[in-house]
């Protein structure tokens, strides 16, 4: 009598597992694959890398990739003027927006222990943060704190670094071990909200100060940005590429 719902029991148990298997070993939508023998092959990865895009901005929660939109930082501290009454900014709890319409110029692919190369353009970066700032601007003392602003325009990423591989259940896997990135950015727009208890001679008088030495200020900024860039960009890399095997990237 029991025989019947002992054997559709079972049956229902290997169909479960064989979906199971099925959906585990099944190339996610987030990855486009390129076929080994495609005489185009970096074309195919820059294409694959585009393809990317839209699945960084909202995040893919199944591999706990945050979204990139917006791109979270911590700290940056910025010296802008020399002496002992120097001028310095330290800027907190960084949004950057924008860095998932890159677009992918140029790349070679790591080869024979080589480091791989990418050129990255991203058209424009916003971004929103607190900061506190200290000493003599000019000749006004500008100790205070608010908000700062910043759009950076025609802002093109050099990176290189090199790749290692690694077994795991018998499948091989990619992952980021140096990451180097050089920033270039055309034209930024920088501005303070907030601060000064809203005295409008100081703040015009910094707002004046960041629009004529835009230049000074990332300048400042660009040895740090590009570290902090770099660092958080090979995690994200590394989070993607431990759960996507190196084949998934290939069609045989």
């Amino acid at each position: 009598m029991w025989k019947p719902f002992v054997l559709l029991l079972l049956c229902s148990t290997i169909i479960k597992n064989l979906v199971v298997a099925q959906t585990t070993n099944a190339i996610p939508e987030y990855v486009k694959q390129c076929r080994r023998d495609d005489p185009k092959l970096t074309e195919c990865f820059i294409s694959s890398l585009e393809h990317l895009k839209p699945y960084l901005a909202k995040g893919i929660p199944e591999i706990e990739l945050p979204s990139v939109e917006p791109f979270k930082m911590d700290t940056l501290s910025l010296q802008l003027t020399d002496g002992p009454q120097g001028y310095k900014i330290t800027l907190k709890n960084m949004d950057v927006f924008g860095s998932s319409e890159f677009q992918v110029k140029s790349m070679k692919i790591s080869e024979n222990g080589e480091p791989f190369k990418a050129r990255i353009v991203i058209p424009k970066l916003r971004i929103d943060a607190k900061y506190t700032s200290s000493g003599v601007l000019i000749i006004i003392p500008a100790s205070g704190g608010g908000d700062f602003h910043a759009v950076l325009d025609g802002v093109i990423c050099d990176l290189s670094g090199k790749v290692s591989t690694s077994q795991r259940d018998g499948k091989t896997y990619l992952h980021v071990d140096s990451l180097n990135l050089h920033l270039d950015i055309k034209n930024a727009d920088l501005k303070i909200a907030n601060a000064f208890r809203n005295n409008r001679v100081l703040l015009e008088a910094t707002n004046l100060f960041l629009r004529e030495n835009g230049h000074l200020v990332i300048e400042a900024m660009q040895p740090q940005l590009q570290k902090k860039l770099a660092m958080e960009f090979a995690k994200l890399a590394n989070q993607l590429l431990k759960h996507v095997p190196r084949d998934w990237f290939y069609v045989a």
